[in-house]
């Protein structure tokens, strides 16, 4: 530190307002090391004693004597006695690089693997963080009975301080496994033993560890079309060869499985409420695929992601519960039932794969925090849930009604509302001579999302449309975000 500019380099370094947070010593330990790794202090170059630097740069000798230490401690500096401080002749060119040399654009897709690469390209999957007409897959969650759950939170802790604070069962603890396979059983017409549930964080980490566990990399695996995005990007991430299956007015056309030659063994499908179209699989449809599982000795992966909120009679039983091979992967949601923040969803498992899901699981994230398991196990079991779900049952059959009746009157010439029997969004078909994407521009002008149609379909024809949230909107917001979107379009 002999030089005028090297002295004034560090003057500007300490005075970086970045730094302004830190310690004084701190900044000065930090900003000396950071001129070592450029190399503006060179290795063997010699420090100015501390008396000397600490003068300059008008502070206390301690100050500059303690970051000297630090950088000995840290490897940086070598000290002395009667010589001075020196920078450590071990950070040489071959550590440090040339100090001249123009650093070398680095490629990022040579910094990835193949994987990596293919999920950049691909994009992730943007959850809606605030409530905004018109998302979907929000619930009402103004309306939550947190009093409630904090009560029943507080209990836990009281009860099972000792346990809750510790890693958990991988598969999920054993009172709220109990209290989902009763509710499946009683209400989802499901065949389940408290054994068979593996409890999750999320839809999305069950679809995950079904592309890991049961597809090869490069493999095919069958799927609706159109069908749930974040499906189809969780088997994407996985390298699986997704294939389409086409839908029609009765749900996944099961024959189209019967005559695909790729070699798939395994279908995911949304038969109580297909993703988007609203679409109900029959009865015989269901009978056929558990059937060309059984032939193929495959799996079927089955989404009931919203059937608990059905408005028109009661909901169909659920593919497991048909199923005698035990070809079939239950997953299920607390997301759309009780509230998203939650993080917990899970899968009812052949007894075959439950060791081999659970061991996948494990090593993804561990478990669930325990807490909120058994929280919720709580919540079940003392027929909070059934409340629960039965009270956003009305409320959402109103706002779908809502819905319905807002588009009608104000967007009549642009879409046509086609009125689901379930779930928390609203497929609208485009008129003739209306752009999707200009009408989704338009909409986002003035802060309304209208998520497209288009994108959830793998092959054209592509239907053309919009897919609108209604269960986080009162019918006040609805009507007055349906007559703001209209203004903005027509």
């Amino acid at each position: 530190m002999t030089h005028n500019f090297e002295l004034d380099t560090l003057k500007i370094r300490l005075a970086d307002p970045k730094l302004a947070t830190l310690d004084l010593r701190v900044r000065v330990q930090r900003v000396l090391r950071q001129l070592i790794l450029e190399g503006v202090l060179a290795p063997g170059s010699r420090l100015p004693a501390t008396r000397t630097l600490s003068r300059s740069l008008g502070i206390s000798r301690d100050t500059v004597e303690i970051a000297y230490v630090q950088l000995q401690l840290d490897g940086y500096l070598s000290r002395r006695e009667g010589s001075g401080s020196f920078v450590s002749e071990k950070i040489g060119p071959s550590l440090l690089g040339v100090r001249q040399r123009k650093p070398v654009p680095i490629s990022l897709s040579g910094a990835l693997s193949a994987r990596g690469a293919q999920i950049l390209a691909s994009g992730g999957v943007n959850d809606q963080q605030v409530v905004k007409a018109f998302a979907t897959g929000l619930p009402e969650t103004r309306t939550f009975p947190t009093g409630v759950w904090e009560r029943l939170q507080r209990q836990v802790l009281k009860d099972c301080r000792d346990s809750v604070l510790l890693h958990g069962d991988p598969q999920g603890a054993e009172p709220l496994r109990e209290a989902i396979a009763s509710y499946l059983n009683l209400e989802r017409g499901a065949r389940v033993t408290p054994d068979q549930v593996l409890v999750l964080s999320s839809t999305r980490q069950a679809l995950y560890l079904c592309a890991q566990v049961l597809v090869d990399a490069g493999q095919p695996i069958l799927m609706e079309d159109p069908g749930y995005f974040g499906a189809r990007k969780a088997f994407e991430m996985a390298q699986l060869e997704v294939i389409p299956v086409p839908v029609d007015g009765n749900g996944l056309c099961v024959d189209q499985l019967y005559a695909d030659i790729s070699g798939a063994n395994t279908v995911y499908v949304t038969p109580s409420h297909q993703y988007p179209t609203g679409a109900t699989l029959a009865l015989e449809r269901r009978l056929e695929l558990i059937a060309w599982a059984e032939q193929r000795q495959g799996w079927i992966i089955e989404d009931d992601y919203d059937s608990q909120f059905h408005y028109e009679g009661l909901p169909t039983a659920c593919v497991q519960g048909l199923d005698r091979y035990q070809r079939t992967i239950y997953l299920g949601t607390f997301a759309k039932s009780l509230y998203p923040g939650l993080r917990m969803g899970y899968m009812v498992l052949p007894p075959e794969l439950v060791k081999p899901m659970t061991y996948a699981r494990s090593i993804l994230d561990g478990h669930t925090p325990q807490i909120a398991q058994l929280t919720l196990a709580r919540f079940i079991d003392d027929g909070h849930f059934g409340g629960h779900v039965r009270a956003m049952r009305k409320i959402y059959g109103a706002r779908r009604d809502a819905m319905a009746q807002a588009v009608q009157r104000h967007l009549s010439g642009v879409v046509t509302a086609r009125l689901p029997p379930g779930g928390l969004q609203m497929p609208c078909i485009l008129a003739e001579g209306w752009s999707e994407l200009a009408t989704i521009r338009q909409a986002a002008r003035v802060g309304i999302q209208v998520p497209g149609l288009s994108r959830l379909y793998a092959q054209p024809p592509a239907v053309c449309g919009w897919l609108l949230g209604f269960s986080a909107l009162t019918p006040t917001e609805i009507e007055a975000a349906t007559r703001q979107l209209a203004k903005a379009i027509i």
